[in-house]
């Protein structure tokens, strides 16, 4: 059998990956009395007189809901909010697995914007974090800036995640390369990972871009925080002025970052790159170039999506130790400033003198890395403000 029918086989045996657990027995009338009726008055009270007490007294203390509407399922498309389970699914074990994170897969019948921001108001009580997942672009960006107001982290993994291992690798390929903030960066794929990537870049320091889409080139120029704001506008505005292709918009750049489809650089584009390449070739299943023709083209570092190659840009890397560290200090948000941190940790995990062109960015089962996203999410949402605690 090969993996797709090995991975089927398995969630037929196991008819679902997660379940709940009991923290305590209900073995006699005792037992009853304290955990349900009559006893659960109590801390029933206690939340309505001072609602943070349901950190003290529930699950919300350490629990995330995972909410997708099924829209835009990686390597899938638009599958809808029942087929999108089995991969909600897979993130609530990986929470759980990765950084002891409890989390219920919530999976919509829905792709209307408004219903879904008022479902997940409504919901929002049971929980201490929110996990937006698989919804595609534009209408990411508008669910996300609409819930920010919950009073709870509300997290979009496909963007943020993949940005801040994205910046994590490129701070250690460039440091690895002897590159700077000066060179020229290429995103292909414009959806909601490529802006998210292209916007992190950007308050990191980095500042020469060519951004394209299906349509070819769409932006060429400089962008600066000022621009981060309109970045989506612009780029939806530009979508109707092709000025080239992408073989001839990547001669002459020094990083390649595509989120895009797989298959679509040859290795002379590669080759008419700058000397000593970094390409991030991120399309699943199958990325941009294959790791063998990326070898051939004399590519300075490769990174994939993939776990059967080196630097794979993975977003468990991120996500659990981002919402356990956001838990712990009970944020409010999440902010360009602990996202920073959270790359930058994942970055000085891999040390200067381990640096190679096959490691700028570490294994998803580093035991340092929840630590370390953690701890820099903690630190530096204690510094901004962002937590309750």
């Amino acid at each position: 059998m090969d993996i797709y029918e090995k991975s089927l086989a398995l969630h037929k045996k196991l008819k679902g990956k997660i379940s709940t657990e009991l923290k305590a027995e209900i073995k006699d009338k005792d037992d009853l009395s304290l955990l349900y009726s009559p006893g659960v008055a109590s801390p029933c009270l206690e939340i309505k007189n001072n609602p943070d007490m349901a950190y003290e007294y529930t699950i919300k203390n350490n629990t995330v809901a995972i909410i997708s509407d099924g829209s835009a399922v990686l390597g899938l498309g638009n599958i809808g909010g029942l087929a999108s389970i089995p991969v909600m699914e897979g993130k609530a074990a990986l929470l759980k697995s990765f950084a002891g994170i409890n989390s219920f897969p919530i999976c919509l019948d829905t792709q209307d914007d408004e219903e879904i921001i008022r479902t997940i108001r409504n919901i929002a009580p049971v929980f201490g974090g929110i996990n937006l997942e698989d919804i595609n672009a534009p209408r990411c960006f508008y669910i996300e800036e609409s819930l920010q107001d919950l009073g709870i982290p509300v997290y979009h993994d496909d963007q943020h995640g993949t940005a801040i291992v994205v910046l994590a690798g490129l701070i250690n390929a460039t440091k690895l390369l002897n590159k700077n903030k000066d060179i020229t960066i290429l995103v292909n794929g414009l959806g909601s990972a490529g802006i998210a990537i292209t916007k992190l870049l950007v308050e990191y320091g980095f500042h020469k871009f060519k951004l394209c889409d299906k349509v070819g080139l769409i932006y060429s120029g400089e962008l600066h925080k000022n621009d981060l704001p309109t970045l989506v506008s612009k780029i939806e505005n530009s979508k109707n002025n092709k000025i080239d292709s992408l073989e001839n918009a990547i001669c002459n750049t020094d990083v390649f970052i595509g989120v895009s489809a797989a298959d679509i650089l040859s290795i002379d584009m590669v080759k008419s790159m700058n000397d000593k390449p970094i390409v991030f070739a991120l399309a699943n299943p199958n990325p941009e170039i294959s790791y063998e023709n990326a070898l051939q083209a004399n590519v300075g570092v490769f990174a994939t999506g993939r776990s059967d190659y080196p630097n794979q840009v993975n977003n468990v890397l991120v996500f659990p130790g981002l919402f356990k560290g956001a838990l712990a200090i009970r944020a409010k948000a999440l902010n360009k400033e602990m996202m920073l941190a959270a790359a930058n940790a994942l970055a000085n995990i891999v040390k200067d003198d381990e640096l190679t062109n096959n490691y700028v960015i570490p294994s998803p089962f580093n035991d340092k890395v929840c630590d370390a996203v953690t701890n820099a999410i903690k630190k530096e949402g204690i510094k901004t403000g962002v937590n309750q605690i």
